[in-house]
């Protein structure tokens, strides 16, 4: 759609199929901070409603990912199915009842 327009200029454009496309780069941040009601000690977070939209997809485009929970539970505590991020992008669990 773009491609000899002012928007492509100094994008690449690639080619897929033998149609060209304009490569958009995502975007990164700095920090994210996201909101859960439980995480557990290995910082593992499932989301209600509608955090879950947003907060994974902010936590794997973030440098550092600060998450806020109401509650740490045990590790292993968790349903493995009712984890939507995986500790491996969380780097700091904030509770706000302290254990």
């Amino acid at each position: 759609m773009g491609i000899g327009t002012r928007f492509a200029e100094g994008k690449e454009v690639v080619t897929v199929n033998g149609r060209p496309f304009l490569l958009e780069l995502p975007l990164r941040a700095d920090f994210a901070l996201v909101r859960g009601s439980l995480a557990d000690g290995m910082g593992k977070l499932p989301y209600n409603k509608a955090a879950r939209n947003h907060c994974a997809v902010m936590a794997m485009a973030a440098d550092i990912v600060v998450a806020e929970v109401e509650r740490i539970v045990e590790t292993g505590a968790l349903d493995p199915e009712a984890i939507v991020t995986p500790c491996i992008f969380v780097d700091r669990v904030v509770s706000e009842r302290p254990a």
